[in-house]
């Protein structure tokens, strides 16, 4: 068993086993008695024992952990031995093997860090710590500091202000040797406060010849300091605001992904229901729920930890870090889930890239002068009312087997010089191939009558549920001929909602209005008169022009005309009188 001791180190409190706190006791007096210039010897010291404790501090993982021997002597080899500097071993028995000088300095050699030089400042010490840190001279860097401020029209000066608050000042001997890049040794440190020795009392020798410029520098110095102060003051305000702002937002977006992960993510694990049944109907890479899930967390909730992370350290100083094995396998895991939900999009994506159709045609008994009605005609069995929405859905045919029901159908109603009228279906899919994609629009399953003077279209399509929604969608086309009567029922609406480029001549708002087919264009033959003459001034290109020759024109042949007004006269009790004797 062996004995602690609670030792204050440079502020700081550490237990110490007995025999580590003799050593560091008799190296720390040996140090002492190195030092043979009695000018600034307790300054050194105090340097050397913060230099300690920094290195003690490395070491432990929590401030209940005993300091040993070993950790001490890991201590020493970094901070060197006293009888380097002309020492007597005497005074410091079992010191450790001692290190060639080549051996020490590389043990020594110390990482470079940025600070702010506030010995040669002129406002804050930034451009002088930069300087340090690039090896380059300050003027040089004040310089940049003004160009980049004047070509940025003043945004620099948010980023100087920036480099002032988050960056450190070099006060310590220790900070002021890492802003240079110097091994932080025994040597260097007594060297370092030397020469900052030496510097005052050149200073404390010229105070006659440099008086009124310390003056001056003084007064400028104590201007800028305090519009400093309120400038810190009030980006301390705004860093603390910002920080909380980051906290909320990394974790209000954390929650969600662990609420998402542990609902959807463990969906395939309690059961098949409805959600499962349309998550796999859209999803062609076949991969587990539970996978995708866990992808998606890790590429949008890491980032999202690490804003939370960044709104941490802004709100509360000195906050221990997670590690630099807990960063890198953080990075390895965004990496990787980035990785895997590219491969998984990839898949997606090619069971889209063709596009199949299957086209069928059909002649309809509707000639020149006859009246033709559309409707679109539901299935109770799926749903009273039909519309079209272009959305997907999950229904249970006469079988109880689950099929695909989607209302994605375009009409579209254009003229033709033919003598008959005829029907064209298209049935459009995607695949991750042609042949797949036709294959897909074959087994689309929509039908159609004809059946005293209607046209009945289905309002909806089936297909089976084995092949899954990838697009599948319907065009039909009815091509009508001149002179015949169209009659849109109301339903229709939705379906023939279309822009210009499908040329459709049946336009919303004509539902159940007598239409006679003309080239390329409909006329409404029981609209009221203001309607009528409307469609009058867009059909004619003056005022005079004459309604019925318009109409002429409008046929290839007499039989077509004759047949057209033949089918206005019996329609003749509903058009207004002017329109009337317009063709009379």
């Amino acid at each position: 068993m062996k004995k602690t001791v609670n030792i204050n180190l440079a502020g700081t409190f550490f237990h110490i086993d007995e025999d580590a706190f003799g050593k560091l006791s008799r190296y720390l007096d040996a140090i002492k008695k190195s030092l043979s210039d009695p000018q600034g010897k307790d300054e050194i010291i105090r340097d050397i024992e913060a230099r300690i404790s920094e290195l003690f501090s490395e070491k432990i993982e929590s401030s209940s952990q005993v300091i040993s021997l070993k950790e001490l002597d890991e201590v020493i080899a970094v901070m060197g031995q006293p009888e380097d500097y002309r020492v007597d071993e005497e005074m410091f028995e079992d010191a450790p093997p001692t290190y060639s000088s080549s051996r020490r300095d590389r043990t020594n050699a110390s990482h470079k860090q940025l600070f702010r030089d506030v010995d040669n400042k002129f406002i804050s010490g930034v451009s002088s710590g930069l300087a340090h840190y690039l090896k380059i001279d300050a003027i040089w860097v004040r310089l940049l500091w003004i160009l980049l401020t004047i070509l940025s029209s003043g945004t620099f000066i948010i980023i100087y202000i920036l480099f002032w608050i988050l960056v450190p000042a070099a006060l310590t001997t220790s900070e002021k040797l890492k802003m240079s890049g110097e091994a932080v040794t025994i040597s260097n440190i007594e060297k370092k406060f030397k020469e900052g020795y030496d510097t005052v009392a050149d200073k404390v020798k010229n105070a006659d010849y440099d008086k009124y410029g310390r003056e001056i520098k003084k007064g400028a110095s104590g201007f800028f300091s305090t519009i400093g102060d309120i400038l810190l003051t009030i980006l301390k305000i705004f860093v603390k605001f910002f920080g909380i702002i980051l906290i909320l937002i990394g974790l209000s977006v954390l929650i969600s992904l662990i609420i998402s992960l542990f609902t959807l993510g463990t969906i395939d694990l309690w059961g098949t229901g409805e959600v499962l049944d349309y998550i796999n109907l859209v999803d062609t890479s076949n991969s587990p729920i539970w996978l995708v899930s866990l992808l998606a967390f890790l590429a949008v909730g890491i980032p999202f930890f690490v804003i939370f992370i960044l709104g941490l350290k802004l709100l509360v100083n000195n906050l221990k870090s997670i590690g630099t094995k807990a960063k890198i396998i953080l990075l390895i895991l965004w990496v990787a889930s980035l990785i895997g939900l590219g491969i998984l999009g990839v898949r997606q994506a090619t069971e889209k890239a063709y596009n199949g159709e299957v086209l069928t045609e059909e002649t309809l008994p509707i000639r020149t002068g006859d009246t033709v009605h559309i409707a679109m005609r539901a299935n109770n069995q799926y749903d009273a009312y039909v519309s079209r929405s272009g959305g997907v859905e999950i229904k249970y045919d006469e079988n109880d087997q689950k099929i695909i029901y989607s209302n994605d159908i375009r009409l579209i109603v254009k003229s033709t010089t033919d003598s008959t009228a005829k029907i064209m279906v298209d049935k459009n899919a995607e695949g991750n191939s042609f042949l797949n994609a036709k294959k897909r629009a074959e087994a689309i399953e929509y039908a159609y009558t004809f059946e005293n003077g209607t046209l009945y279209l289905d309002g909806y399509f089936l297909t089976a549920i084995e092949n899954k929604y990838r697009d599948q969608e319907i065009e039909v086309t009815l091509f009508l001929p001149e002179g015949s009567i169209l009659v849109a029922e109301d339903n229709t609406y939705s379906y023939h909602r279309n822009d210009s480029r499908h040329n459709d001549i049946l336009h919303n708002g004509m539902e159940g209005k007598s239409l006679l087919i003309l080239k390329g264009k409909t006329e409404c033959l029981d609209c009221p008169e203001d309607e009528i003459t409307e469609e009058m001034n867009q059909s004619t290109t003056s005022e005079n022009s004459d309604w019925k020759e318009d109409v002429k024109e409008d046929f290839t042949d007499d039989t077509q005309t004759d047949a057209a007004l033949k089918k206005v006269d019996t329609l003749q009790t509903s058009i207004p009188v002017k329109v009337k004797d317009t063709i009379e």
